[in-house]
Protein backbone atom coordinates (compact mmCIF):
# COMPACT_ATOMS: atom_id res chain seq x y z
CA UNK A 1 0.00 0.00 0.00
CA UNK A 2 1.53 3.40 -0.99
CA UNK A 3 1.57 6.25 1.88
CA UNK A 4 -0.02 9.09 1.27
CA UNK A 5 -0.66 12.45 3.27
CA UNK A 6 -4.95 11.50 2.75
CA UNK A 7 -3.91 7.76 4.04
CA UNK A 8 -2.07 9.02 6.84
CA UNK A 9 -4.02 11.33 8.05
CA UNK A 10 -7.54 9.29 7.60
CA UNK A 11 -6.18 6.79 9.57
CA UNK A 12 -6.35 9.26 12.55
CA UNK A 13 -9.98 9.27 12.58
CA UNK A 14 -10.08 5.71 12.17
CA UNK A 15 -7.41 4.73 14.67
CA UNK A 16 -10.15 6.93 17.17
CA UNK A 17 -13.05 4.58 16.07
CA UNK A 18 -10.44 1.81 17.17
CA UNK A 19 -8.36 0.78 19.91
CA UNK A 20 -5.40 2.33 19.50
CA UNK A 21 -1.98 -0.02 18.93
CA UNK A 22 0.10 3.34 20.36
CA UNK A 23 -0.01 4.81 23.30
CA UNK A 24 -0.05 8.35 23.92
CA UNK A 25 3.24 8.99 25.72
CA UNK A 26 5.64 11.87 26.99
CA UNK A 27 7.76 13.02 24.06
CA UNK A 28 9.92 16.22 22.93
CA UNK A 29 9.50 17.00 19.24
CA UNK A 30 12.17 18.54 17.72
CA UNK A 31 11.21 21.17 14.84
CA UNK A 32 13.78 23.11 13.01
CA UNK A 33 13.24 26.41 10.49
CA UNK A 34 15.68 28.18 8.84
CA UNK A 35 14.34 31.62 9.22
CA UNK A 36 15.89 33.74 12.35
CA UNK A 37 13.98 33.86 15.58
CA UNK A 38 11.98 36.89 15.68
CA UNK A 39 10.25 36.32 12.26
CA UNK A 40 6.55 35.30 11.75
CA UNK A 41 7.24 31.60 10.96
CA UNK A 42 9.22 31.08 13.64
CA UNK A 43 6.83 33.11 16.42
CA UNK A 44 3.76 30.77 14.81
CA UNK A 45 6.02 27.47 15.71
CA UNK A 46 6.66 29.12 19.15
CA UNK A 47 2.80 29.47 19.89
CA UNK A 48 2.51 25.82 18.37
CA UNK A 49 5.01 24.22 21.11
CA UNK A 50 3.32 26.26 23.70
CA UNK A 51 -0.12 25.05 22.75
CA UNK A 52 1.14 21.79 22.50
CA UNK A 53 2.49 21.77 26.10
CA UNK A 54 -0.43 23.45 27.81
CA UNK A 55 -3.15 20.80 26.17
CA UNK A 56 -1.23 17.73 27.12
CA UNK A 57 -0.59 19.22 30.77
CA UNK A 58 3.33 19.07 29.45
CA UNK A 59 3.15 15.74 27.93
CA UNK A 60 3.76 16.41 24.46
CA UNK A 61 6.66 19.27 23.95
CA UNK A 62 8.76 20.95 20.92
CA UNK A 63 11.71 22.55 20.85
CA UNK A 64 12.13 24.81 18.31
CA UNK A 65 15.58 25.52 16.62
CA UNK A 66 15.76 28.50 14.55
CA UNK A 67 17.77 30.05 12.29
CA UNK A 68 19.07 27.01 10.51
CA UNK A 69 20.53 25.57 13.82
CA UNK A 70 19.94 21.74 12.48
CA UNK A 71 20.82 22.32 9.14
CA UNK A 72 20.27 24.26 5.91
CA UNK A 73 16.83 22.93 4.20
CA UNK A 74 17.91 19.95 2.22
CA UNK A 75 19.91 18.49 5.71
CA UNK A 76 17.21 19.08 7.52
CA UNK A 77 15.06 17.58 4.91
CA UNK A 78 16.97 14.05 5.38
CA UNK A 79 16.87 14.08 8.70
CA UNK A 80 13.25 14.20 8.43
CA UNK A 81 13.58 11.35 5.98
CA UNK A 82 15.48 9.32 8.14
CA UNK A 83 13.46 10.36 11.06
CA UNK A 84 16.09 11.55 12.66
CA UNK A 85 14.09 14.98 12.93
CA UNK A 86 10.45 14.80 14.10
CA UNK A 87 9.44 18.30 12.15
CA UNK A 88 10.46 21.16 10.18
CA UNK A 89 9.11 24.08 8.75
CA UNK A 90 10.21 23.89 5.08
CA UNK A 91 10.38 26.78 2.27
CA UNK A 92 8.49 25.58 -0.91
CA UNK A 93 11.39 26.69 -2.74
CA UNK A 94 13.46 23.58 -1.49
CA UNK A 95 10.58 21.55 -1.72
CA UNK A 96 9.77 22.87 -5.51
CA UNK A 97 13.60 21.05 -5.99
CA UNK A 98 11.76 17.95 -5.95
CA UNK A 99 8.12 18.05 -6.24
CA UNK A 100 7.63 20.45 -9.76
CA UNK A 101 3.66 20.77 -8.38
CA UNK A 102 5.04 22.41 -5.11
CA UNK A 103 7.70 24.63 -6.99
CA UNK A 104 4.39 26.17 -9.57
CA UNK A 105 2.93 27.79 -6.58
CA UNK A 106 5.95 30.25 -6.70
CA UNK A 107 5.52 30.69 -10.21
CA UNK A 108 5.22 34.25 -11.41
CA UNK A 109 1.88 36.02 -11.06
CA UNK A 110 -0.50 33.60 -10.27
CA UNK A 111 -1.82 36.32 -7.66
CA UNK A 112 -0.55 39.76 -7.36
CA UNK A 113 -1.21 40.88 -4.07
CA UNK A 114 -0.45 39.18 -0.36
CA UNK A 115 -3.77 39.27 0.40
CA UNK A 116 -4.51 36.99 -2.57
CA UNK A 117 -1.81 34.91 -1.63
CA UNK A 118 -3.78 34.06 1.99
CA UNK A 119 -6.74 32.93 0.20
CA UNK A 120 -4.29 30.96 -2.83
CA UNK A 121 -2.68 29.39 0.10
CA UNK A 122 -6.23 27.56 1.49
CA UNK A 123 -7.03 26.91 -1.82
CA UNK A 124 -8.24 23.19 -1.94
CA UNK A 125 -5.82 22.69 -4.77
CA UNK A 126 -2.84 23.91 -3.05
CA UNK A 127 -3.74 22.06 0.07
CA UNK A 128 -3.80 19.03 -2.21
CA UNK A 129 -0.41 19.13 -3.38
CA UNK A 130 0.70 18.02 0.40
CA UNK A 131 -1.14 14.55 -1.39
CA UNK A 132 2.30 14.47 -3.32
CA UNK A 133 4.71 14.76 -0.08
CA UNK A 134 4.73 11.31 1.67
CA UNK A 135 5.37 9.51 -1.74
CA UNK A 136 7.70 12.21 -2.97
CA UNK A 137 9.31 13.42 -0.24
CA UNK A 138 8.53 10.84 2.91
CA UNK A 139 6.89 13.50 4.61
CA UNK A 140 3.51 14.91 5.95
CA UNK A 141 2.07 18.08 4.91
CA UNK A 142 0.73 20.00 7.51
CA UNK A 143 -0.42 23.66 7.22
CA UNK A 144 0.91 26.13 4.74
CA UNK A 145 2.37 29.39 5.82
CA UNK A 146 3.11 32.66 4.19
CA UNK A 147 5.28 35.19 3.33
CA UNK A 148 4.27 38.54 1.39
CA UNK A 149 5.39 39.47 -2.14
CA UNK A 150 8.67 39.80 -2.86
CA UNK A 151 10.71 42.93 -3.85
CA UNK A 152 14.02 43.75 -5.49
CA UNK A 153 16.39 45.69 -3.44
CA UNK A 154 18.86 47.42 -5.41
CA UNK A 155 22.16 48.75 -4.96
CA UNK A 156 21.17 51.36 -7.78
CA UNK A 157 18.17 53.13 -9.25
CA UNK A 158 16.14 51.37 -10.63
CA UNK A 159 11.79 51.73 -11.72
CA UNK A 160 10.60 48.69 -13.66
CA UNK A 161 11.41 45.04 -14.45
CA UNK A 162 13.46 45.92 -17.72
CA UNK A 163 16.33 47.41 -15.29
CA UNK A 164 17.26 44.16 -14.02
CA UNK A 165 18.46 42.90 -16.61
CA UNK A 166 22.17 42.34 -16.62
CA UNK A 167 21.50 42.29 -12.36
CA UNK A 168 23.86 40.38 -10.18
CA UNK A 169 20.82 39.65 -8.31
CA UNK A 170 20.72 37.26 -4.60
CA UNK A 171 17.46 34.73 -5.38
CA UNK A 172 16.51 32.23 -3.78
CA UNK A 173 17.73 29.32 -5.40
CA UNK A 174 14.24 27.82 -5.99
CA UNK A 175 14.07 26.49 -10.12
CA UNK A 176 11.13 28.54 -10.40
CA UNK A 177 12.57 31.53 -9.24
CA UNK A 178 15.57 31.07 -11.45
CA UNK A 179 13.81 30.33 -14.10
CA UNK A 180 12.07 33.58 -13.91
CA UNK A 181 14.54 35.85 -13.22
CA UNK A 182 17.17 34.54 -15.81
CA UNK A 183 13.58 35.78 -18.46
CA UNK A 184 14.05 38.93 -17.37
CA UNK A 185 17.36 38.94 -17.94
CA UNK A 186 19.13 38.86 -14.54
CA UNK A 187 22.54 36.49 -13.77
CA UNK A 188 20.84 34.87 -10.66
CA UNK A 189 23.47 34.19 -8.00
CA UNK A 190 23.01 31.94 -4.90
CA UNK A 191 24.27 33.20 -1.93
CA UNK A 192 23.37 31.62 1.96
CA UNK A 193 20.49 34.02 3.46
CA UNK A 194 23.22 35.01 6.46
CA UNK A 195 25.80 36.57 3.83
CA UNK A 196 23.66 38.09 1.99
CA UNK A 197 23.98 41.65 3.96
CA UNK A 198 27.61 41.71 3.81
CA UNK A 199 27.23 40.30 -0.02
CA UNK A 200 25.25 43.43 -0.64
CA UNK A 201 27.63 45.94 1.02
CA UNK A 202 30.78 44.58 -0.59
CA UNK A 203 29.15 44.80 -4.10
CA UNK A 204 29.42 40.80 -4.89
CA UNK A 205 25.85 41.36 -6.20
CA UNK A 206 23.92 44.16 -7.73
CA UNK A 207 20.63 43.46 -5.66
CA UNK A 208 18.73 40.89 -4.06
CA UNK A 209 15.00 39.66 -4.13
CA UNK A 210 12.93 38.95 -0.68
CA UNK A 211 10.13 39.25 1.40
CA UNK A 212 9.36 42.25 3.05
CA UNK A 213 9.40 40.85 6.62
CA UNK A 214 12.88 39.33 6.67
CA UNK A 215 14.19 42.43 4.81
CA UNK A 216 13.04 44.42 7.44
CA UNK A 217 14.78 42.25 10.18
CA UNK A 218 17.78 42.30 7.92
CA UNK A 219 17.73 46.12 7.25
CA UNK A 220 18.03 45.54 3.32
CA UNK A 221 17.41 49.03 3.18
CA UNK A 222 20.82 50.37 4.60
CA UNK A 223 22.32 48.36 1.80
CA UNK A 224 20.12 49.60 -0.85
CA UNK A 225 19.39 52.64 -2.90
CA UNK A 226 15.59 50.91 -4.44
CA UNK A 227 13.00 48.72 -3.36
CA UNK A 228 11.00 47.87 -6.45
CA UNK A 229 7.97 45.86 -5.46
CA UNK A 230 7.03 43.46 -8.31
CA UNK A 231 3.82 42.01 -6.79
CA UNK A 232 4.79 38.85 -8.78
CA UNK A 233 6.24 36.12 -6.44
CA UNK A 234 6.29 35.03 -2.63
CA UNK A 235 7.65 32.20 -1.28
CA UNK A 236 5.17 30.33 0.89
CA UNK A 237 6.31 27.62 3.68
CA UNK A 238 5.31 23.96 4.49
CA UNK A 239 4.93 23.10 8.22
CA UNK A 240 5.62 19.15 7.77
CA UNK A 241 6.07 16.27 10.04
CA UNK A 242 8.47 12.96 9.21
CA UNK A 243 6.66 10.60 7.69
CA UNK A 244 8.16 7.82 9.75
CA UNK A 245 7.84 9.90 13.03
CA UNK A 246 4.07 10.30 12.06
CA UNK A 247 3.55 7.15 11.97
CA UNK A 248 4.87 6.27 15.01
CA UNK A 249 2.59 9.20 17.24
CA UNK A 250 -0.64 8.02 18.70
CA UNK A 251 -3.90 9.03 16.61
CA UNK A 252 -4.88 11.77 19.23
CA UNK A 253 -1.33 13.39 19.11
CA UNK A 254 -1.59 13.46 14.97
CA UNK A 255 -4.53 15.11 15.81
CA UNK A 256 -3.63 17.98 18.25
CA UNK A 257 0.09 18.41 16.25
CA UNK A 258 -2.13 18.63 12.85
CA UNK A 259 -5.09 21.28 14.36
CA UNK A 260 -2.47 23.17 16.54
CA UNK A 261 0.12 23.99 13.63
CA UNK A 262 -2.59 24.70 11.01
CA UNK A 263 -4.58 26.92 13.48
CA UNK A 264 -0.96 29.14 14.27
CA UNK A 265 -0.36 29.28 10.68
CA UNK A 266 -3.67 30.10 10.25
CA UNK A 267 -3.37 33.15 12.12
CA UNK A 268 0.33 33.77 10.87
CA UNK A 269 -1.23 34.48 7.63
CA UNK A 270 -3.95 36.83 9.07
CA UNK A 271 -1.63 38.67 10.59
CA UNK A 272 0.85 39.27 7.87
CA UNK A 273 -1.43 39.88 5.40
CA UNK A 274 -3.17 42.47 7.93
CA UNK A 275 0.10 44.36 8.82
CA UNK A 276 1.94 44.38 5.20
CA UNK A 277 0.75 48.13 5.33
CA UNK A 278 2.80 48.82 8.37
CA UNK A 279 5.58 46.79 6.83
CA UNK A 280 5.59 49.27 3.33
CA UNK A 281 5.35 51.89 5.98
CA UNK A 282 8.34 51.35 7.90
CA UNK A 283 10.13 51.11 4.15
CA UNK A 284 8.93 54.64 3.41
CA UNK A 285 10.34 55.99 6.61
CA UNK A 286 14.27 55.02 5.88
CA UNK A 287 16.33 56.54 2.89
CA UNK A 288 15.06 53.95 0.46
CA UNK A 289 13.58 55.05 -2.46
CA UNK A 290 10.19 52.58 -3.12
CA UNK A 291 8.32 51.85 -6.89
CA UNK A 292 6.36 49.66 -7.82
CA UNK A 293 6.35 47.66 -11.19
CA UNK A 294 3.93 47.49 -14.27
CA UNK A 295 3.27 43.57 -14.47
CA UNK A 296 2.46 44.30 -18.05
CA UNK A 297 5.93 44.37 -18.76
CA UNK A 298 6.37 40.89 -18.07
CA UNK A 299 3.44 39.19 -20.05
CA UNK A 300 5.90 37.57 -22.71
CA UNK A 301 7.92 36.34 -20.36
CA UNK A 302 5.27 34.86 -18.64
CA UNK A 303 4.19 33.32 -21.30
CA UNK A 304 7.87 32.23 -21.96
CA UNK A 305 7.86 30.93 -18.04
CA UNK A 306 4.97 28.62 -18.68
CA UNK A 307 5.96 26.98 -21.36
CA UNK A 308 9.08 25.53 -19.33
CA UNK A 309 6.65 24.94 -16.53
CA UNK A 310 3.08 23.53 -17.38
CA UNK A 311 4.38 20.70 -19.30
CA UNK A 312 6.37 19.34 -15.80
CA UNK A 313 3.58 20.92 -13.65
CA UNK A 314 0.31 21.28 -15.25
CA UNK A 315 -0.94 22.27 -12.35
CA UNK A 316 -0.03 25.17 -12.84
CA UNK A 317 -2.36 26.47 -15.78
CA UNK A 318 -5.30 25.28 -12.99
CA UNK A 319 -3.43 27.68 -10.43
CA UNK A 320 -3.36 30.60 -12.40
CA UNK A 321 -7.28 30.06 -13.31
CA UNK A 322 -7.78 30.14 -9.48
CA UNK A 323 -5.77 32.91 -9.21
CA UNK A 324 -8.12 34.82 -11.36
CA UNK A 325 -11.18 34.46 -9.26
CA UNK A 326 -9.45 35.61 -5.83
Amino acid sequence: MKLTRRSVLAGTAATLAAPSVVIAQARELRCGILTPSGHPWNQAALRVADKLKAETNGRLTMTVFHAGQLGNEPAMLQQMQSGALDMGWIMAGEMGTRVPAIASVNSPYVVDSTAKIAKLIRHPLVVGLFDLLPRETGTVGLAWGITGMRAIFAARDISKLADIKGMKLRINTTPAYRDFYQLLGAAPTPIPAPQVFDAMTNGQVDGLESDLEFSWLQRFDKVAKTLLQMNAIHMPVIAQASGRVWQGLSASDRELIQRTTKAELDRQIDELAGNEPKMVENFRGTSITMRTADPAEAEAVVAEFDKIWVPKAPVLAELRKVGKTL
